[in-house]
Parts: structure tokens; C-alpha cells; sequence
């Protein structure tokens, strides 16, 4: 399966998609207004210690001091133990004003973003996150994620700590392997554990050169995450339009990950570079419900808060020479073009597909095997069920990150992202309704309906007399005012 990493950058937005057999597969932005300070690592200087709150303000450099709970006050762990934040935290804590004083330098990590008039929330518990692997540079402790099934962790931690070692030969700190590090090899979890440790010292020593109120350690951005976390043997090139981010990226490459950066070229081109496999007009696609197939057939893609649902229709297709091969093709041209939406589409949490129901079971068992050959290439772990009673296939998808919808989309103003509207009609009888209600309780001059033009237009057009009727009901004139700016299930009752 080769592959091929385009990346977008500008001052404003970084683009990167990664594309396989001439179609893009997943893609991935960050928005440099949007980037939050989550995972970064500061020396700070306490500014004020409150014993009555067991709290401190922490001083960063920032807009607002930072603010740290004496329950993410980090305290060493004696045999191994494994660190307070994955505890139960049963035991007494030191009161904060043993631990920290006024104009100490104190290194801290931020574990919550500032929000509103609120600074963000501090730990002085480091961890930093690898692509397999979550080092404890404080701690001992070799853990393994508890979403890995339990009958596989023993195995799983006895393998990362020969591969850690312990102080005397030169090891030690703490890991925790996370849930996409339950296949990698040895070699693989090696490279990241070194380029943990490589981190922890460059932190360290800017702790020890730089004043406080500095930044020692920012997550790494979307470009360093390329090669971290997207680039595999199966990569055949990176490709970047900026010459400046391709010196940075280079530059990081050939310290931490030297295999990646050889795969870095810098895309000279006048033509876009995301116009090569025409990936904005699949993104636009991918912010639809439906989604066209080769063979006539079609998809019906809906996104949920508690899951997503996506339906298959034959539509326009009638090539096979019977329905049942007919209906059976397309389930299979599904199959490929579901993977490719789920991750293209980045949607997580629980799925349902409804294929087209199926009368032969070999039918069935081979759009299964074909739906799981193509999840087996999604980087995110997926699970799938086997078809329902009701002929529906459940599936899940580990949440990452936010849907490509939520993160380029807001809810419509007009539906309130309901998807849909009241009829013009529907709008006309519910004002009708109102003026009745508002004249039983008040005795105007007159009342003014102000809407939106379609609404106005259906009054004086073919509800007039329906108009006309509940002004000589209640006595009253009635007048009528289009409003452009108004959507159509939006209007007012003036009382004159």
C-alpha cells in the first residue's frame, strides 16, 4: 500500500493529507489561532500561595497566572508505585504550603486551557506523550493502557520494561503504553522510548539555563506529528509547500526521526499542491450527507452526538445480471468507500451501517471480510460486529480528535443545525395562532407582523383570506412588513 503525505502550510492554517492509490484517505488541520497550551511544559515562578484554597498562582509569562490544586502537586512514589494521577488518591495529601513557596521556580505542565476570565490549570506531575508510549520522567512505573484487554498486559509490560531497563544501566523513568502501541514491535517502541528520554533532557536543560516564566516544552505541532505519527515504511514521500517549514521540519527530522526526514521533499510547483488529487473537492464532498459510489450506487452519511449511521442505496445501479448480484456489488463498493469516509471524515464512537439486506450468506460473510480488510488499514483502532438480526453491521472507531465536520462546520443558524426548516405555510398558521393569542390579552391599535419575505409573500397571496378572516375575528387591523435579514421560521408581533 504505498503512500503519499501532502502538506498545505500558511502563516494562518496547516493542511496535511495523506493519500493512497491516488485518493485521499485522511486529512488533518490546525489552526494556529486554535492551538491550545494543553501538554506544554513552563518554568514558572509562584506568585501568591492560598493555604485556605490548598491552591497557588502560578506565574508562566501569560496573560493570566496559572493555577495549581495541591492534588496536582507531584510527590515521589517509594517501590514502583505507580504515579498519583493513576491512583486512587487515598492518602493524605502534603499541605501546599510545605511544598511550594512565594518566588520559587517551579516546573509546570498544563493539564487544562485558560477559559473566559479563568488562567489554565497547572501539574507539576510531567508526562510527555510519544506515538506509542507516555513517558513519566518522575517515576519508575512501567504501565500499560487499560483499554488493552487484560489478558494481554502482563505479556505487554514485561516486554516495555526489558526494553526500558532500570537506572544502573542507564534507564529508567516511567511509561505507560498506550492503546495504538498494543501491535508495535520492539524496534518501534526502542525509537520511541529514545526520543522520549532525547526530550526530557533538552527540557532539562533549558530548565537549568532559562529564567523563569519560559517555555522549556510546546506539544509538537501538527508538521512535528507528521513524522512522528503518520509516517510508516508504506510512506513513499512528504511533500511541503513552504520552504521554511521544510527547513524546520528537516531540521527536527534528523535529530529525532532520521527515517522520515529522508522522505521530505519541498513542492516547488505553481499549481496548488492540494489540487494534484483534487483533495479540496473530496473535503467538500466529505462535509455532505451523501456520497456518490462509481457503479450508480450511494451513501447516506449522518453524524449524531451518540453515533453516526450510514446507509447504502443501489441508486442508478443495474449492472449485475441479477438483484442479487446487484445489491451484492454494491455492498461491496461500500465496503471500501465507508473506511475511506470514516477516516477521511475522522468520524469516532459507535457506527452503524445499514447495508443492503442480503438473502445468500456468503454474501454477507464476504462483504464482512471485505469491510474488515479495508478498516485493517485505519491507523485509529476500529472494532467490528457481525451483521444484526435486523441485517445492521455495529462497529466502533477510537475518537482522536474532533470530526472533520465539527472542526470546519458550525450548526446552521436558520435550522440550528436540525437540518431542516417549517414550511413557509407552517410559519403562517403559527403566526395566525399568535395574533389570536396576543388580541385575547391585549387591546392595541393594531398589530404589525414582521417576517421574512416568503412568509409576507404567502400572506397576501394565498393565505389573504385566512388573514383577512382573523382581522374581522378579533376586530383589529393586521399589517404586514418583510424583513430580508429574517430568516423563514423567524418573526415578531408588533403590538401598535
Amino acid at each position: 500500500m504505498q503512500q503519499d503525505i501532502l502538506i498545505n502550510w500558511s502563516p494562518q492554517e496547516t493542511r496535511v493529507a495523506v493519500v493512497e492509490h491516488g485518493a485521499v484517505q485522511e486529512l488533518h488541520i490546525e489552526r494556529t489561532l486554535e492551538r491550545g497550551l494543553v501538554g506544554n511544559i513552563y518554568l514558572g515562578k509562584v506568585s501568591r500561595v492560598l493555604p485556605g484554597m490548598q491552591s497557588a498562582f502560578i506565574d508562566m509569562g501569560l496573560e493570566r497566572a496559572a493555577f495549581l490544586h495541591v492534588a496536582d502537586v507531584w510527590q515521589r512514589q517509594e517501590g514502583g508505585e505507580p504515579p498519583m494521577a493513576l491512583r486512587n488518591k487515598t492518602e493524605p495529601l502534603v499541605p501546599i504550603e510545605k511544598q511550594v513557596f512565594e518566588g520559587q521556580a517551579l516546573m509546570v505542565q498544563v493539564i487544562k486551557d485558560p477559559i473566559g476570565t479563568k488562567g489554565a490549570r497547572l501539574s507539576t506531575q510531567i508526562s510527555i506523550a510519544g506515538r506509542l508510549l507516555v513517558f513519566l520522567p518522575q517515576d519508575d512505573h512501567v504501565g500499560v493502557s487499560q483499554k488493552i484487554p487484560l489478558t494481554e498486559r502482563e505479556a505487554l509490560r514485561a516486554r516495555l520494561q526489558a526494553l526500558v531497563g532500570d537506572k544502573s544501566s542507564g534507564g529508567g523513568g516511567g511509561f505507560i503504553l498506550r492503546t495504538n502501541g498494543e501491535d508495535a514491535t520492539d524496534e518501534e517502541l526502542s525509537e520511541d522510548i529514545a526520543y522520549l528520554r532525547k526530550t526530557w533532557t533538552g527540557i532539562r536543560e533549558a530548565a537549568q539555563r532559562m529564567p523563569p516564566r519560559s517555555l522549556l516544552y510546546q506539544d509538537l505541532s501538527l508538521l512535528q506529528r507528521v513524522l512522528r505519527d503518520l509516517v510508516g515504511e508504506q510512506t513513499q514521500s512528504i511533500r511541503i509547500d513552504s520552504n521554511e517549514q521544510h527547513a524546520l521540519m528537516q531540521s527536527f527530522g534528523k535529530e529525532f526521526m532520521p527515517a522520515a526526514a529522508a522522505k521530505l521533499q519541498l513542492y516547488k510547483m505553481e499549481r496548488p499542491i492540494f489540487d494534484l488529487y483534487s483533495i479540496d473537492e473530496d473535503v467538500a464532498r466529505a462535509l455532505g450527507r451523501r456520497v456518490d459510489l462509481k457503479s450508480g450506487g450511494y451513501l447516506i452519511v449522518d453524524q449524531t452526538e451518540a453515533l453516526t449511521t450510514i446507509d447504502v442505496n443501489t441508486g442508478g445501479y443495474v449492472g449485475a445480471r441479477n438483484f442479487d448480484d446487484t445489491i451484492f456489488k454494491t455492498n461491496l463498493e461500500a465496503a471500501g468507500a465507508i473506511a475511506r469516509q470514516l477516516r477521511l471524515r475522522n468520524l469516532g464512537g459507535i457506527v452503524i451501517v445499514d447495508f443492503i439486506d442480503m438473502v445468500r450468506e456468503e454474501h454477507q460473510s464476504a462483504v464482512l471480510s471485505e469491510f474488515r480488510k479495508q478498516l485493517s488499514r485505519d491507523r485509529v483502532k476500529t472494532m467490528v460486529g457481525g451483521f444484526s438480526q435486523l441485517g445492521l453491521v455495529e462497529m466502533t472507531r477510537k475518537r482522536t480528535r474532533e470530526s472533520l465536520a465539527h472542526m470546519l462546520c458550525e450548526p446552521c443558524p436558520t435550522c440550528q443545525g436540525v437540518g431542516e426548516i417549517k414550511t413557509a405555510r407552517s410559519i403562517c398558521y403559527e403566526i395566525l395562532r399568535e395574533v389570536l393569542r396576543e388580541a385575547r390579552q391585549f387591546n392595541p391599535r393594531e398589530f404589525r407582523v414582521v417576517a421574512s419575505p416568503k412568509v409576507v409573500e404567502l400572506f397576501l397571496d394565498e393565505e389573504s383570506q385566512h388573514l383577512a378572516g382573523l382581522s374581522d375575528f378579533i376586530g383589529k387591523p393586521i399589517s404586514l412588513h418583510a424583513e430580508s435579514v429574517m430568516g423563514q421560521e423567524q418573526y415578531d408581533i408588533v403590538l401598535l
